[in-house]
């Protein structure tokens, strides 16, 4: 991010946030003072204060709430190391799982590595609680990372569905149809289309 006059944009942004702690602030809010107050101080368009939202939201310094909602926890930034797991809670969450995938149930026998996520995202405001915890194999850590963890189940159901319905299953495509309809219900990943 560009410098002028003794102010980035990123001190700007940071700046922003630090007057307004624990507030859940939309997306338009942020940018238009950024975007005046930059103005005003050096004389200079501020270019894409989305990306450095978006890059404090990945540093751990904001969580995001939802889609251009952000909030700055100063309690969470000063323990960022916290939201990370030990090394005494991966070997519980490992236990705990059996040493296998949530998801697929492969484990290290299978050749698989096996990563302990956090269910609820840091970036989202996670912490690193053995609730929060799940053993993923490296395939499913990365489908979640994606796709986002509502998203991986939604894919991994119609996948299902598509299987079952490959095999003339009827009892698991009825399973999987009522899983999916609770997603179309509720408008949830709406974005991914199940074919039926």
């Amino acid at each position: 991010m560009g410098k002028a006059e003794g102010t980035t944009q990123k001190e700007l942004l940071i700046e922003f946030f630090k007057k307004h702690p624990r507030r859940e602030i939309k997306h338009p809010e942020v940018v238009d003072w950024v975007t005046a107050e930059y103005k005003k101080r050096t004389g200079k368009v501020f270019r894409d204060p989305d990306r450095g939202i978006r890059q404090l939201a990945q540093s751990g310094f904001l969580i995001k709430i939802d889609t251009g909602i952000y909030k700055y926890d100063p309690d969470l930034t000063t323990k960022k190391r916290l939201q990370d797991f030990s090394q005494e809670q991966k070997k519980r969450i490992l236990e705990r799982d059996g040493y296998k995938c949530v998801i697929c149930g492969k484990g290290e026998k299978d050749g698989v590595k096996l990563h302990v996520d956090h269910i609820k995202p840091k970036d989202l405001g996670g912490r690193a609680t053995i609730e929060n915890g799940q053993t993923l194999c490296s395939q499913h850590n990365f489908f979640k990372k994606n796709f986002k963890q509502t998203e991986t189940g939604k894919r991994m159901f119609i996948r299902l569905y598509d299987a079952a319905k490959a095999e003339n299953s009827a009892e698991l495509m009825d399973f999987c149809g009522q899983v999916l309809q609770v997603y179309e219900r509720n408008n949830i990943n709406g974005h991914i289309v199940w074919k039926k």
